[in-house]
This record gives structure tokens, C-alpha cells and sequence, in this order.
């Protein structure tokens, strides 16, 4: 009897039905000599401080470094403790059940860096000895699920990768618990939150908003002059700009008295726009928050939900490349596509026999292949699912197209000593850019084109022009314009920034070294922004990321700091990646995060952090003793009491006037922007009743 664990029931159904594994039982399918059963995510974590006997924030206990760590299952916090969760447990039960007949074990938990972490933590947890073979897979086909169990590996093959999810799991854990407590003590017991990845991730959106606000907007001109040859229209814009209104009038007027300008310089470049490269999960999070509006943890939750339908293959990749091996599959991919009346248009344009090969690079491709989708055709699917799916397709389809090839003209005349520019594009072999028709048809000058991204390019076929033509202008005119502040991050930003912290290292060797390298991975990226939300130091406005009071102080606090240092993080991902590869130790890793963590905590613990003068409200229940106010919550201290109320309102946190007019008037100023549970924003009054609950109280009509 062989027991395989997925990391998730609807992989383990799959699995359990290809193998005809058919009996259902509590938490497992049993048959054909197999019993399938699964985790529920992550089953097993690390311990909290409290299970070395560490009891609330004690400076004397600070850093804490467990040696070993302890392994506990999956808990929950409830009123500032943390206690096991029920299911978690429960499962954890009914997996040593399924094992403990069995003579070995098949781990088919995500084939990833974290889908290691869940299976070694359970198989560690259950002080599991049992010989274990792993399925790695990119899909979960049919197809592919049973070339995975003909072809399983040796455990012992991804030792490396779990030393790496081991070792970034324990980095969390040190510099996490270390620095949130360090931090907490110094604000005087205020509970902020800070980790490894989340804090240089809340510096890029505090550091920005605060370039955003501080920027001071400038009024120019630029002068404007209108064409027309061989009947066609056209623009051309001044290369220089000016602050001072009266002297660019005047040489407005200069110029209309002129009446026409000569052309200096005429530049024809032909170039070839290779087609895009298939989607890693980063590249399709950014491109959904821009183009769909979805926030990069609804993108990954879209993404996980097709890959478990079977529609597309893995999601967390990091890769934007195929394997040579896959290659010979993608023709009769591309057929079952071009089933759907909706693909077929796009199709159409592909050359079959002749595909473009620019995907194909097995030194690329890491865990996983670029995103794909699979030759099972969906039905059934969500509007979101559907919009991701057919981003997916349209990708593969852009990729296996020709190059896009452009005839780039430049034009360059004088009007007395001014020099203006004019651009145009004119489309030679339309190639990948056809197959969902990415044109557009204005004129262009120089400026606008340099606002412009190359996937919204502006397309001008200019007239034939050459150097000492003389060109009349039609019509001249200002072009009043302001300096743009740098642009509050998007979630599409964001993730850019963090995929490319590396590049914004100051010292140029640094930046070279760690050029390719940015904060967390793909598979986390998102949870690092959810994680931000609901901690309440960001939050979405607009859709940009903006930092609450909240983020902000714990921005000005540590931004100096090494916890928030991105260039540390980053070279942090080159050790976990090499301790994968097996070129890095992974002690010696961690006795390198135990050095920066005493020194963070240290760091953390020497700041010196007015505590802010909080109002005296008595308590509404009992009236005997005066509220205590924190972060978190307000309430009060008399034992028999225990009055309390929660400062996170719906996503919304109550403000200090908000506290004492609910306590003085009974009934909060208006508040806007909460959030009930089905999504939907909603403003309201919060009242206090007479038996001191709150409830919502609506604006009247």
C-alpha cells in the first residue's frame, strides 16, 4: 500500500480518480492499492515564542533564537493568542491514519519551493522514518499527472530545495519575531509588525507616496506647430520647454511671423519588435492589475482555481520559458485552441510548421515552464477565470508569432534657432502584433512619444521629407503642461518594483550583481501586499497602494534601519537560491541571519519613541477606570468588566476622535470606505447601544 499526500482535496480527487483509488473515506480515498489524502495548505508551522515558554514582549528574552526549532500545527490567533486550529489538527490525525499501513510514501504536494515545505513539515511533524518518492508535475492533466507517476523521483533529489523552503521559513520566523517585539517595546507595548520581506516592501510604497507629496508641481510651456504635406497632417513639438510665459509668447509670435521652418535632419530606422515571452506569474499579476484590475492575490486565486480545473499549467513559475522536450507538443496545442470560434481569428495568423521558437530555452526554464494553457477546453468558467485564461492564450499565441517590424522616421526642423521634432511608426510586418490587433493610427511628436509605452505606441505614416526642405506651418500654438509628480505605486507597479529592487541600489557594482534579483518570489509577492493590508499599513485608494498613518510611522521609524534595507533582502534570494542548487550552506545562512538579527533587534530596541498622549475616556460599562487605548483595540483594564472594542472596523481603523465621540456622544462621525464581507464599500455611523454593543447606523436618504 503506497499513501500519497496532495497539498490540496480537489488535487488529491484528481489523483485519486486517475488511479481509481474510488473508496471515499474521512479525509482520504482509498483503492487500487493507494491511499490519496492531503493537507489543507500549510498543516504544520513553526512554533510561536510561547511554545519555548516565552511569554508575552520581554526586552530581557530579545533576540530569541529556538535551537531546534519546534514544529506545531497550524494556529490561529484569537484574542492576542495563539491556538491550534481545529481542522488543521484533524487532518494532521487522519494523515498519520493513511501512512502509518503503508510501506512508503508519494509526496504530490506543489512541485515548488513551498509544496516541499508543506509535505517535509507534515512527514517531519509525524516523526515519519518511511521511505517517500516525489511527483513533480506542471499541469494536472490527466496526461500529465500519469507521466508524473511513471516517472516519480527519489525524495532525497529535492533535499536542497527543502534545506532553501526550510531555511527561508526559519529567516521569517528569526527576523519577524525578533523585530516585531523589539519594535513593540520601544512604542511602549504598541503591537507593529515587522518581517523580513514585508518591511523593505512597505519602505518602495512609503518611500514613493512621500516622493509623490513632496513633489512640487512646475507650470511650462512648449510650442506646437502644425503641418500639412502631400495630404497628410502632422505635428511637430519644441525640443526645448520654458517656465516664463511672457518670453515664450514672444517667441511664439517670431515663429508665426516666420511661417515656416526648414528641415535639419531626417532619420529612417527599420526595427524588429520581438514578440512577448510567455507569461511567468509576476508578468501575468501585473498584467491583469492593469488591464483587468484585478489585485496580483485575485490574479494568483484565478490562476490556482484553473490550474486545479486542469485548464492551464502551473501558476507559481518564475519562468517565462518552455523546455526543448515540450516543444513538439505545442503545434497540436495550438490545434485544439483554434476549436474555439474564439481563437480562431488569431490563429489564423500563425504560419504552422514555421512557429517562432523564442520560448524554447531549457537554461531558463526553473521548477517550472512559462504559463500555459492545456489541451482541455473549459467550460464552465468565471468571468475572472475566463479573462485570465484568455490573457494565457493570447500570450502563447503572441509568442509563437513573428517579430512586429517598424519603420521608425525622425524628423528634425528649425524655425530660427528653435529646433522641433516630429516621430512616426509605420507598421512594415504587422507579425505578433496581429493577433489581437495592438495598433492604434495618431500622429506623434517627440514628447508624446516619450510618454508613450511601446504596446501603446501612436503610428504616423509621415510624407517623404528631406534635409533643406522647407516646411510651412499651418498654425502654431502653447502647450501649457506641468512636471509630473512620480506616480503613487499600483499593484502592477509594485510588483515590478519588487521584482526589480536590485536595480535601485545606488553603487553600480551592487546594482550589476543583484541587477536580476528582487524581494520575495513569485509565488509570494502577493500575500506580502495582502499581508501589508491587513496589517493595516496600506491600503487601495484609486487603485494605487497608499500607506496608512499607521504604515507611515513604522516607515519613519525603521527607514534608516537594516530592516528595511531592499538590497539586503535581495542578496538574501541569491542564498536561498543557491542553497537550492546546493552551492550554499544552509547553517551557515542562518548563523548569518542570527548576526543581522541581533543587530536589527538591537537597532530596534535604542529607539527612542515619544508615546503619544492618548485622552483620558472612562469606561462606558462600568464608569470605574479609564479605557486603555492601543493600536488593536480599546478596553478596559477592571477585571470584572472587560468592556472592549476593536479599533479595525470593515477594513477601516476608528481614529482617536472617532473612540471619544462614540464614548462621549454615543455615535462615531461618519466613516467612509468600509468594507462589508461580499466586497462591497459602504458608509456609516458607529453607535453605541444601551447595552454598550455597537451597530451601524445609515445616513437617511
Amino acid at each position: 500500500m503506497k499513501a500519497i499526500i496532495a497539498e490540496k482535496p480537489s488535487v488529491a480527487r484528481a489523483i485519486a480518480k486517475l488511479l481509481n483509488a474510488t473508496e471515499r473515506r474521512d479525509g482520504f480515498f482509498e483503492g487500487k492499492g493507494y491511499c490519496v489524502t492531503w493537507a489543507l495548505g500549510h498543516l504544520v508551522a513553526l512554533g510561536m515564542p510561547e511554545d519555548y515558554g516565552i511569554r508575552g514582549f520581554n526586552q530581557a528574552s530579545l533576540p530569541i533564537f529556538p535551537n531546534p526549532f519546534i514544529l506545531t500545527p497550524r494556529t490561529s490567533k484569537q484574542s492576542n493568542v495563539h491556538k491550534i486550529d481545529p481542522s488543521a489538527l484533524k487532518q494532521l490525525k487522519i494523515i498519520k491514519k493513511v501512512i502509518s499501513p503503508c510501506d512508503s510514501i508519494i509526496a504530490a504536494t506543489d512541485a515548488g519551493r513551498e509544496g516541499e515545505l508543506i509535505f517535509r513539515y507534515i512527514y517531519d511533524y509525524l516523526k515519519c522514518k518511511k521511505p517517500f518518492e516525489r511527483l513533480w508535475i506542471s499541469s494536472l492533466t490527466d496526461k500529465a499527472i500519469t507521466e508524473g507517476f511513471k516517472n516519480l523521483k527519489p525524495g532525497s533529489d529535492f533535499d536542497d530545495l527543502y534545506k532553501a523552503a526550510q531555511a527561508r521559513s526559519e529567516a521569517d520566523w528569526l527576523v519577524g519575531i525578533n523585530a516585531t517585539q523589539a519594535l513593540s517595546i520601544a512604542a511602549h507595548n504598541d503591537v507593529y509588525s515587522l518581517g523580513r520581506v514585508q518591511t523593505p516592501t512597505l519602505a518602495l510604497i512609503c518611500k514613493r507616496f512621500e516622493e509623490n507629496n513632496n513633489f512640487k508641481k512646475k507650470k511650462y510651456w512648449q510650442i506646437q506647430l502644425k503641418h500639412r504635406k502631400n495630404y497628410l497632417d502632422f505635428t511637430s513639438l519644441s525640443d526645448l520647454h520654458w517656465e516664463d510665459q511672457k518670453q515664450v509668447e514672444q517667441i511664439l509670435k517670431s515663429i508665426e511671423r516666420e511661417g515656416k521652418g526648414t528641415i535639419k535632419e531626417v532619420s529612417i530606422q527599420t526595427i524588429k519588435e520581438k514578440s512577448p515571452l510567455l507569461f511567468d506569474l509576476t508578468e501575468l499579476q501585473k498584467e491583469a492589475n492593469r488591464k483587468l484590475g484585478l489585485t496580483a492575490d485575485e490574479v494568483l486565486q484565478t490562476a490556482q482555481s484553473l490550474y486545479e480545473k486542469q485548464f492551464i499549467s502551473y501558476p507559481r513559475t518564475g519562468s517565462s520559458y518552455i523546455p526543448e522536450d515540450l516543444w513538439t507538443e505545442i503545434p497540436e496545442l495550438v490545434r485544439i485552441l483554434n476549436l474555439i470560434d474564439q481563437f480562431k481569428p488569431s490563429i489564423s495568423f500563425l504560419k504552422f510548421g514555421n512557429f517562432n521558437k523564442r520560448i524554447v530555452n531549457d537554461i531558463k526554464v526553473t521548477d517550472h515552464h512559462g504559463l500555459l494553457p492545456t489541451t482541455k477546453i473549459p467550460s464552465a468558467l468565471t468571468v475572472s477565470e475566463k479573462a485570465v485564461y484568455d490573457m494565457i492564450v493570447y500570450r502563447l499565441l503572441e509568442s509563437l508569432s513573428e517579430h512586429c517590424s517598424k519603420q521608425l522616421t525622425h524628423i528634425s526642423l528649425k524655425v530660427h534657432h528653435y529646433e522641433f521634432g516630429v516621430r512616426g511608426t509605420k507598421i512594415i510586418t504587422k507579425g505578433w502584433r496581429a493577433i489581437r490587433g495592438i495598433m492604434t493610427n495618431d500622429s506623434c511628436s517627440d514628447a508624446d512619444l516619450q510618454n508613450n509605452p511601446i504596446n501603446n505606441e501612436t503610428l504616423l505614416d509621415l510624407p517623404e521629407l528631406k534635409i533643406g526642405d522647407e516646411l510651412k506651418i499651418s498654425n502654431a500654438a502653447l502647450k501649457e503642461k506641468h512636471s509630473v509628480a512620480p506616480k503613487l505605486y499600483t499593484e502592477a507597479d509594485l510588483l515590478s518594483a519588487m521584482e526589480n529592487a536590485g536595480r535601485k541600489i545606488n553603487d553600480k557594482d551592487q546594482q550589476q550583481a543583484l541587477r536580476n534579483i528582487g524581494i520575495g518570489t513569485p509565488a509570494t509577492r502577493a500575500s506580502i501586499i495582502e499581508t501589508l493590508l491587513k496589517r493595516n499599513y496600506i491600503i487601495r485608494k484609486n487603485k494605487t497602494l497608499i500607506p496608512t498613518d499607521k504604515g507611515l510611522k513604522v516607515y519613519n521609524l525603521v527607514k534608516d534601519k537594516k530592516i528595511a534595507n531592499v538590497q539586503m533582502t535581495a542578496e538574501w534570494e541569491i542564498a536561498l537560491s543557491q542553497i537550492e542548487k546546493g552551492e550554499l550552506n544552509k547553517d551557515q545562512f542562518i548563523d548569518d541571519i542570527k548576526t543581522y538579527t541581533k543587530e536589527i533587534t538591537n537597532e530596534l530596541l535604542a529607539l527612542h519613541i515619544p508615546q503619544e498622549k492618548l485622552p483620558e475616556i472612562p469606561c462606558p460599562q462600568c464608569q470605574q477606570q479609564n479605557l486603555i487605548i492601543t493600536d488593536q483595540v480599546v478596553k478596559c483594564p477592571h477585571e470584572q468588566c472587560n468592556w472592549i472594542l476593536y479599533r479595525m472596523v470593515c477594513g477601516v481603523q476608528l481614529r482617536i476622535n472617532d473612540i471619544t465621540a462614540l464614548i462621549h456622544h454615543k455615535k462615531t462621525p461618519l466613516i467612509n470606505n468600509m468594507k462589508s464581507k461580499n466586497g462591497k464599500r459602504f458608509n456609516a455611523f458607529i453607535v453605541l447601544k444601551t447595552d454598550y454593543s455597537t451597530a451601524f447606523e445609515f445616513q437617511k436618504a
